[in-house]
C-alpha cells in the first residue's frame, strides 16, 4: 500500500469532480508531508477514479478532478 493511500480514498469518498486541497490538508489527511515523490505516487489515484489537474507550489495547493469515464 503506498504512503498516499489514505488520501487516495479521502479524495474518492469526496464524490466532487474538483476537489482543491493545501499541502497542509494532504499532509493530514495522508500522515505524510507532500514530497517530491507525490510526483510519482500520483499515478495511482487513476485506480480511484480521479487525476492531478495542477499543483500550485505558489499557493501550495493541488486540485484535483474526477476522471471522465471513457
Amino acid at each position: 500500500m503506498s504512503k498516499y493511500h489514505t488520501l487516495w480514498v479521502y479524495i474518492q469518498g469526496s464524490d466532487r469532480q474538483q476537489l482543491t486541497l493545501t499541502f497542509d490538508e494532504i499532509a493530514q489527511i495522508a500522515k505524510v508531508p507532500l514530497d517530491y515523490s507525490f510526483l510519482k505516487y500520483k499515478k495511482e489515484l487513476l485506480e480511484f477514479g480521479y487525476e492531478v489537474e495542477k499543483i500550485s507550489m505558489k499557493n501550495q495547493t493541488v486540485i484535483f478532478i474526477k476522471k471522465e469515464k471513457d
